[in-house]
Parts: C-alpha cells; sequence; structure tokens
C-alpha cells in the first residue's frame, strides 16, 4: 500500500508539474464586442495542425503598428483582454491567440505545443500586409512572457519583429518548477528530480540574449508573490543591449500594466518603437 500511495503521490506532483504552467479552461466570459471594441473571430493551424483560435482588434482610425499578446496561463483571451483592450485606441492593432486547449482553441495543453503554437501566431501576423510593412511587436505575460522570449529568438520572422516586451515572465521553465515545489515541506526533497521531467529546451534565461539587438523591455513587480523579482533581475542580467528593465514599485503580479501612470509608459515605448527607436 506505501508503494502505491508513493506512485500515485509522484504522478499528482507530475501533474502539478504541468499545472504550474497550464491552469486552462474553456468558459468565455468577456467577449471585446461587449466592451465596445470591433474584432475578427480568427483560426489557423499550429505546426502540428491543432485549430487555435484568437481575436483581432483592429485599431480604431490609422494604425501605428501592430502589437501580438501572448497571455498568461490561467483562464483564457477572454479574460486576459483586460491587459490589453486599450490599445487600440490608441492605434495599435492587436491579436490576441489562445493556446491549445485554452478557450476555443482545439488541443490539449504542452509546453512544446504551446510553443508551437506561439509560433504560429507569429506566422499569422507576417502574413497581414499591415505587418509586412510596418513589423510587429511582441508582449508576453506571466507564461506568455516566457514562451515570448524563445518563440522570437526562434522565429524565421526576427525582420519583423521590432522588439520583445516581457512583464511578470519568469526566467527558467525547471526553476520556476522547483520554487513551487520547494515552498511546501513534503515536496521540498522532490523538487531536483521532478523538475527535470520539464524540458530544459525552451529556457528564457537560455534563449533571451540570442535577441540582440532586438529591443527588450522587462517589466516586474517589485512585490510580485507569484513569479519573484529576482526571475526579472536574472533574465536582465542574461540579456544583450539594447536592454531596458522597469522595476515598479508595489505592484504585485502583471499588476504594473493595470496602472494608469505605467499603462502611459508603456504607450510612449510603443510609439518610440514603431517610430523607428529602441523605445524608452
Amino acid at each position: 500500500m506505501r508503494g502505491l500511495a508513493l506512485i500515485l503521490l509522484c504522478a499528482g506532483l507530475l501533474q502539478a508539474c504541468s499545472g504550474a504552467f497550464f491552469l486552462p479552461d474553456r468558459v468565455m466570459r468577456l467577449e471585446p464586442g461587449r466592451i465596445g471594441l470591433a474584432y475578427q473571430d480568427i483560426h489557423f493551424e499550429s505546426g502540428d495542425g491543432v485549430r487555435l483560435h484568437a481575436w483581432y482588434l483592429p485599431a480604431q482610425g490609422e494604425a501605428k503598428g501592430t502589437v501580438l499578446f501572448l497571455h498568461g496561463n490561467a483562464q483564457n483571451i477572454s479574460s486576459h483582454i483586460a491587459s490589453v483592450y486599450w490599445l487600440p485606441a490608441q492605434g495599435y492593432n492587436v491579436l490576441l491567440p489562445d493556446y491549445r486547449g485554452y478557450g476555443q482553441s482545439a488541443g490539449e495543453v504542452s509546453l512544446e505545443g504551446a510553443m508551437l503554437d506561439a509560433a504560429a501566431a507569429l506566422n499569422w501576423l507576417a502574413a497581414r500586409p499591415e505587418v509586412q510593412a510596418e513589423g510587429m511587436m511582441v508582449f508576453g505575460q506571466s507564461l506568455g512572457g516566457a514562451l515570448a522570449v524563445y518563440a522570437v529568438a526562434h522565429s524565421v520572422h526576427r525582420d519583423l519583429i521590432k522588439a520583445l516586451v516581457i512583464d511578470s515572465a519568469f526566467s527558467d521553465f525547471r526553476g520556476i518548477v522547483r520554487e513551487k515545489l520547494a515552498d511546501f515541506w513534503l515536496t521540498w526533497p522532490l523538487q531536483w528530480p521532478l523538475s527535470l521531467t520539464v524540458s530544459g529546451e525552451y529556457s528564457p534565461l537560455a534563449a533571451i540574449p540570442l535577441l540582440s539587438p532586438m529591443p527588450v523591455l522587462i517589466i516586474h513587480g517589485e512585490k510580485d508573490r507569484v513569479v519573484p523579482l529576482h526571475h526579472a533581475e536574472a533574465l536582465y542580467a542574461a540579456a544583450r543591449q539594447p536592454k531596458t528593465m522597469w522595476r515598479v514599485a508595489g505592484a504585485d503580479h502583471i499588476e504594473a500594466l493595470t496602472r494608469p501612470e505605467q499603462r502611459q509608459r508603456f504607450l510612449e515605448h510603443l510609439n518610440q518603437v514603431f517610430a523607428g527607436g529602441r523605445g524608452l
């Protein structure tokens, strides 16, 4: 019986490792039309044929540029639209894709699959005439930030990507699993062996130096209780110039851009990037 209990515990912990990254659901809470936004329902295939769903929010008036938004690990785009709903009014097109297993996207969640999905979103945008003319910027939050670093660094469309912004991202998939397992006495001894069940191929820390000379902006709340600030500091240290880091005093996880002054700062950064600069 003890052996069976140990096997069940390990199986549950392995599922918890995946759950540290992926907490999807299919409940669509808020559609853009309900908050007065024009939008298009988009479907496209990932690299292995999985059908993905996304929203495309066109800029209001003349577009200044296009943003690919990669969201965090919980729920789906109907929750995370809160992070970018204000950008179309400021002149920016926005693509919000759901990873496989999220919202209306088909398939089951996996780290490898999410990487394919991020690449597929880049492919879809790269075919748009407005992106071919003006380029795009990639903005990732939390899990989306970690995915974005690797996806952008290895994209075949790097010549179209003007800049990368990551908010509240962790520096390493295995590292964040170890930290979460270390928080509980029962799982503390298993933090190293279980973290090795997670692929080390997609480490943001290893990928971020490859982005140069693309401008990288790292945003992180100093009071982030989900992904501690040291992750941002590690990513900033590993990145090459041009790079910028905004440490936002008092902000918790993905909370920085809920503040009007930080939102305005972000907008000014976008404006500079699409005007041909390196941002703030």
